[in-house]
C-alpha cells in the first residue's frame, strides 16, 4: 500500500488566552506512525505559561519565533532556567520535566520533533501534567497525596484544586517568574543561526548540524538535527540518509519545490512546500529541493544522533568516486558522454546556485 508523503500543517489541540498547543496527526500524516515520529508546536502569547509537564517521548525543541524562558529539570538534577530565542535548539531526553514562559510582546513559538517508539501512541506525544484539572495528582486520593507531600488534606485540596486551566495559562503582568541564568544555557541549548557553519556554499546555502559534538544531550535523545538555509532559486543536491534514518523536515521560512524518489526509481512525491509544512522522507529514499526566489529555510531531525548523508550530485557525490569505466558501462553510454557527465559539478557540493 502506498503511503501519503504530502506535507501537512499542524492542527490546534488546545489553548486559550495564554497560547495554544498544535500537533500533526498520524492519521493525516501516516509516516509519523510508520516512522515512530511525533511532531508538535507550542505558541505562547505574552505572559503565557505552559504548565510543568513530562512526556513519553524524547524530543528536540527548536525555537521558531520570539524569545522566552524554558525551565528544564533532568532526572534527579536541579532546575535549569534557560533563556532561549529564535534559532535555539534544545535536547529533551526521557524523564525531563519542562515548563515554558513568554514575557515578551512577540509570540514565542517552539517546534517539537521526537521519537515515539516507546510512546503510548505511535506518531503522537503524550504529556503528563503536574498541575491543573488533568494533572497527575488529581488522580490520587487526598490521603495518598497528603502522605506523599507531608501536608494536611485541606492544604492538599487547595494545591491540587486551585489551577483550573489545562496545559497553558495566562499569568498576570505582576507575576514574577524565575529569571534565566546564562550559565544554564551552556550544554542545554545551541543556537543554529549563530553556531559555526558545517557547510557554507556561496550562492547556494548554509547548514548547521546538531550532533553529540556541539550538543552532547542529543546523544541521550537519540536524534540528530540540522538547520538548512537554501538561497533563492538554489538547489539542494539529491541525497539520502545512508544509515537507515528517517528525515523529518519542517519548513521554517520561505518555500520551494520538493521531489522524493523511492523504490524502483518511482517518484513518490512532487509538491510545493511553504512555511509551516511538515513532511517525512522514508529510509533510503532520495530527496531534492529547489527554493523559491526568496529562499527556503528548514529544520530537520534525523533519527540517529550523528547522521551521515550520501549525495548523488556534486563534487562529494558517489558518482565522483566511481571509475569512468564503471560509469560508462552502468549508463551504457559512449566515453564522450561519460566524460561530459564527469566534468560537471567538480567544485560544487550539496547546494547548487541558480543557473545564470
Amino acid at each position: 500500500m502506498e503511503i501519503d508523503l504530502s506535507p501537512k500543517l499542524a492542527k490546534k489541540v488546545y489553548g486559550g488566552d495564554g497560547g495554544a498547543y498544535y500537533a500533526w496527526c498520524p492519521d493525516e500524516l501516516p509516516m509519523l506512525k510508520n516512522g515512530n515520529i511525533g511532531a508538535a508546536k507550542l505558541v505562547l502569547e505574552k505572559n503565557g505559561f505552559a504548565l510543568p509537564r513530562y512526556s513519553d517521548s524524547p524530543k528536540v525543541a527548536y525555537v521558531l519565533q520570539g524569545c522566552g524562558v524554558a525551565g528544564i529539570v533532568l532526572p534527579e538534577k536541579e532546575e535549569k532556567v534557560v533563556g532561549i530565542k529564535k534559532g535555539d535548539a534544545v535536547a529533551l531526553p526521557f524523564g525531563v520535566t519542562t515548563w515554558w514562559y513568554n514575557k515578551e510582546d512577540t509570540e514565542f513559538a517552539v517546534l517539537f520533533l521526537g521519537d515515539t517508539s516507546k510512546a503510548h501512541k505511535q506518531g503522537s506525544f503524550t504529556d503528563f501534567y503536574l498541575t491543573g484539572p488533568n494533572g497527575i495528582f488529581t488522580g490520587f486520593s487526598p490521603e495518598f497525596v497528603s502522605r506523599a507531600w507531608d501536608l494536611d488534606e485541606a492544604t492538599v485540596k487547595t494545591l491540587v484544586g486551585s489551577q483550573s486551566a489545562k496545559g497553558i495559562v495566562k499569568l498576570t503582568p505582576e507575576t514574577k517568574m524565575p529569571e534565566p541564568k546564562k550559565e544554564h544555557y551552556t550544554g542545554m541549548a545551541l543556537n543554529c543561526e549563530e553556531a559555526p557553519l558545517d557547510t557554507d556554499i556561496k550562492g547556494g546555502g548554509k547548514v548547521v548540524v546538531l550532533t553529540t559534538k556541539n550538543l552532547p544531550l542529543v546523544g541521550e535523545v537519540g536524534l540528530g538535527a540540522d538547520l538548512v538555509r537554501l538561497n533563492g532559486s538554489a538547489m539542494c543536491s539529491p541525497g539520502f540518509s545512508c544509515d537507515s534514518a528517517l528525515q523529518v523536515t519542517y519548513v521554517v521560512r520561505g518555500g520551494g519545490r520538493v521531489q522524493v524518489v523511492g523504490v524502483d526509481g518511482k517518484r513518490v512525491l512532487e509538491t510545493t512546500v511553504k512555511a509551516g509544512n511538515l513532511f517525512i522522507v522514508p529510509r533510503f529514499f532520495v530527496v531534492s529541493k529547489i527554493a523559491d526566489p526568496d529562499g527556503m529555510d528548514w529544520f530537520s531531525i534525523i533519527t540517529t544522533p550523528n547522521p551521515v548523508f550520501t549525495h548523488l550530485a556534486g563534487s562529494t557525490s558517489a558518482w565522483k568516486a566511481l571509475s569512468p569505466q564503471v560509469l560508462q558501462a552502468a549508463f551504457n553510454v559512449p566515453a564522450e558522454v561519460e566524460n561530459k557527465f564527469s566534468s560537471k559539478r567538480v567544485s560544487e557540493a550539496i547546494f547548487f546556485p541558480p543557473p545564470n
